[in-house]
C-alpha cells in the first residue's frame, strides 16, 4: 500500500487480464481507483464463438487485438480486423462472432448523452499523421503511437489507442500527468515471454506510489500522477491506453499535459503536446 495516498495496489494493478476466454470485465469503478473508466477483455475461439451483451449507459469502445470478428450494433452488421476498432453509443446491443479465434479490448466509460457509432479502420488512421505518429525524442524515448478512438471519434468520455516503444526505450517520457481532467490506464500486449516493462506511478518521485514489472496482458491505473515505463533491452514495450474524462466532452482533450519540472526545458510545466 501507497503510504502517501494510501491506495491499495490490487486497485491499481491487475495481472493476466487476458486470460479469460469469452467477455470478462477485469477493471470497473467498483474494483479499482477509475470513478469513469472500466475494461475487459472478448476473447472467441471455436469453442466459445460468440458472445452479446448491452452496454446500458456506457459508451464503449472495442479495439480488436489479434483475429477477426463480425459485430453487429444497432441493426448493422461489421467486419473487424486487427487494429480496427469500434465506438458504440451507450444503450445498445451487441453481439460479437468469429469464425476462428479473436481478442478484443473493451474500454467503457458511464455518459449521460449518446454519440455517433463509429468505425474506426485501421488502414485509414495510418494514413493520418495525426493520428499515428512517432513520438519521444532522442534514442531512448522514440515510440510509435496510434490514437484509435480520440479527435476522429465523437464522443463523451473516452479516448483510447496504443502505443509500441523501439527496445530498451522509456514511453510516456518526459514525465506528465493529467489526472485533473482524465483519469488513464495501460493495458500491456504483444509482449510474448520472457519480454518485460518497468511501470511507475508517482506524484513524489522520492515515494513513488507504484514501481512495478509488467508483462502480457497485465493493467495498470493511473489515478493520479506522473506515469513513465521502460522496456527490457531487445524487447519492446506495447500498450493500450485509454482515458475518461471526469466532465463529459469539456475535458476530453489528448495532450494538454503537465509535464514534470525539470524534464519540462525550464517552463511552467504545462504543455499541449503529444506525451504518451
Amino acid at each position: 500500500m501507497n503510504k502517501q495516498t494510501q491506495v491499495p495496489v490490487d486497485k491499481m494493478v491487475f495481472r493476466g487480464t487476458n486470460s479469460h476466454t469469452g467477455r470478462f470485465i477485469s477493471v470497473t469503478p467498483e474494483n479499482s481507483t477509475n470513478q469513469h473508466l472500466a475494461y475487459g477483455r472478448i476473447i472467441l475461439n471455436p469453442s466459445l464463438p460468440a458472445v452479446s451483451f448491452s452496454n446500458e449507459n456506457r459508451e464503449t469502445g472495442l479495439i480488436v487485438l489479434s483475429g477477426e470478428a463480425t459485430l453487429k450494433v444497432a441493426n448493422q452488421s461489421f467486419q473487424l480486423g486487427q487494429y480496427d476498432s469500434i465506438y458504440i453509443p451507450r444503450e445498445s446491443f451487441v453481439e460479437v462472432m468469429s469464425g476462428s479465434s479473436v481478442d478484443i479490448a473493451e474500454f467503457s466509460a458511464d455518459v449521460e448523452h449518446r454519440y455517433p457509432l463509429q468505425v474506426v479502420r485501421y488502414s485509414e488512421i495510418l494514413k493520418d499523421p495525426g493520428l499515428v505518429f512517432q513520438a519521444g525524442s532522442g534514442t531512448n524515448a522514440s515510440r510509435h503511437l496510434h490514437m484509435a478512438i480520440a479527435k476522429n471519434v465523437e464522443a463523451g468520455r473516452l479516448v483510447a489507442g496504443f502505443t509500441w516503444s523501439d527496445p530498451g526505450n522509456w514511453t510516456s517520457w518526459p514525465p506528465h500527468e493529467h489526472a485533473a481532467m482524465l483519469e488513464e490506464m495501460y493495458v500491456y500486449f504483444n509482449m510474448p515471454a520472457p519480454a518485460f516493462g518497468i511501470q511507475m506511478v508517482y506524484n513524489n518521485p522520492d515515494h513513488p506510489e507504484l514501481v512495478t514489472v509488467v508483462r502480457d496482458g497485465d493493467a495498470v491505473l493511473m489515478p493520479s500522477g506522473y506515469h513513465p515505463n521502460v522496456s527490457v533491452p531487445g524487447h519492446r514495450i506495447c500498450f493500450l491506453w485509454a482515458m475518461a474524462a471526469h466532465r463529459e466532452v469539456q475535458d476530453r482533450q489528448f495532450g494538454v499535459v503537465n509535464v514534470q519540472r525539470g524534464f519540462d526545458g525550464g517552463g511552467s510545466g504545462l504543455e499541449a503536446g503529444r506525451k504518451r
